[in-house]
């Protein structure tokens, strides 16, 4: 994800364990890597509602 967004894969784990705020620009290359729309990343899930299943980890098979 992080090579296909162009971004560090060290940045990418802060990110994921909350160590760094993203500005605008890094979530629309997340976004675009996801297939998602920016705005899902300012969902606030409803009460009781399950977290998201996190990514596989790993590296991608090579092609």
């Amino acid at each position: 994800m992080a090579y296909d967004a162009g971004i560090d894969r060290s940045y990418v784990g802060r990110l994921e364990r909350g160590l760094e705020n993203p500005s605008v620009a890094i979530l629309e290359k997340l976004s675009k890597v996801l297939g998602v729309k920016l705005a899902e990343f300012f969902v606030i899930p409803a009460a009781g509602e399950p977290p998201p299943k996190p990514l596989p980890g790993g590296r991608r098979p090579k092609r």
